[in-house]
C-alpha cells in the first residue's frame, strides 16, 4: 500500500502542475490531437481517389483506423513517455529514480504521465465507434467481445513496444529513430489493409513482428470476412496471444537493462 501510496503521490504532482496552467494545459489538450486527425483525414484523402484500396471499402479500411487510433493512444498515453527513457539516461536522470524504493518503470510513468493526449484517445476511440456503426455489423457475443477486448489488446501490444524500444537506450542512448520506426511505424502500418503492402515488408511487419494481428485481422473477423491473404478465421481473435508475448520479450529485456545499466556519471 506504501508502494501504490507513492505512486499516487507522484501523480497527485503532476496533476497538481496542470492545474497552475490550466490554459496551457488546455493548449496541449487540443494540439495533441491534431496528429491523430490527420491519420484519419489522411484515409479520406487516399479514398478520394479510389473507392477501393486493397480490396476493402472506406467504411472497412476505418475500423482497421479507428482501432489502431484507439489501441495506439491508449498505449501512448499510459506508457509514450518512456521514450524520453534515452534523455534521462544522457542526464543521469535515471540515477535519481533508481535509488528510490520503487520500481523504475512506474516511476518513470508516473512522473511524467501524458494526460494531454486525453482528446487523442477520446477522438481514437470514437472514430473506432463510428467505424463499427457505419459497416453494419452481424453482431454475435463473440464479436461483442471481440470488439471491446481488441483495442485493449492493441493498447497493450503497442506499449510493449514502446517499453521494448526505449529500452534500447540501456545500451545505445541515440536510438530514438529506430524506436520510432517501431512505435509510430507499427501504427501507420496498421492503419491501413495489410493487403496493400508487398510481400515481404507485410512478411516482417504483419507476421513476423505480429503486427498483423493488431488491427487487419481483428478487422475481419468483426466483419464477418474471410482473409484474402489466406490466415484462418481464428487469427481475428488472436490479438491477445500477440500482445502477451510482446509484453514478456519487453519486460525480459526493460529488466535486463536496468541489471546492467550503469551510470553516464552526469
Amino acid at each position: 500500500m506504501g508502494e501504490i501510496g507513492a505512486y499516487v503521490a507522484l501523480l497527485g504532482g503532476k496533476l497538481r502542475s496542470m492545474a497552475a496552467y490550466r490554459t496551457s494545459f488546455a493548449i496541449e489538450l487540443l494540439s495533441n490531437l491534431g496528429s491523430t486527425v490527420l491519420d484519419v483525414v489522411t484515409v479520406f484523402v487516399l479514398y478520394r481517389a479510389t473507392a477501393v484500396v486493397g480490396g476493402f471499402s472506406l467504411a472497412e479500411s476505418l475500423l482497421m483506423t479507428g482501432l489502431t487510433a484507439a489501441g495506439f493512444t491508449l498505449a501512448d498515453m499510459i506508457v509514450g513517455n518512456i521514450d524520453d527513457l534515452k534523455r534521462y539516461v544522457r542526464t543521469g536522470t535515471l540515477d535519481t529514480v533508481l535509488i528510490r524504493p520503487l520500481r523504475v518503470l512506474p516511476q518513470l510513468i508516473f512522473m511524467d504521465l501524458p494526460l494531454r493526449k486525453l482528446l487523442r484517445l477520446a477522438f481514437g476511440i470514437f472514430v473506432y465507434a463510428a467505424a463499427l456503426v457505419a459497416n453494419h455489423i452481424q453482431w454475435t457475443a463473440a464479436r461483442a467481445l471481440l470488439a471491446v477486448v481488441a483495442p485493449i489488446a492493441a493498447g497493450v501490444f503497442f506499449g510493449a513496444i514502446f517499453v521494448l524500444t526505449a529500452s534500447l537506450a540501456f545500451w545505445w542512448v541515440e536510438s530514438g529513430e529506430i524506436g520510432a520506426s517501431f512505435t509510430y511505424g507499427g501504427r501507420d502500418f496498421t492503419s491501413y489493409p495489410i493487403t496493400v503492402y508487398g510481400d515481404w515488408f507485410r512478411d516482417l511487419f504483419a507476421y513476423a513482428l505480429g503486427f498483423g494481428l493488431v488491427a487487419y485481422q481483428p478487422a475481419l473477423a468483426l466483419l464477418g470476412r474471410t482473409d484474402p491473404l489466406g490466415l484462418p478465421a481464428w487469427a481475428g481473435y488472436a490479438a491477445p496471444l500477440v500482445a502477451a508475448p510482446a509484453v514478456a520479450i519487453a519486460a525480459l529485456v526493460w529488466g535486463t537493462g536496468i541489471r546492467h545499466y550503469r551510470s553516464t556519471g552526469s
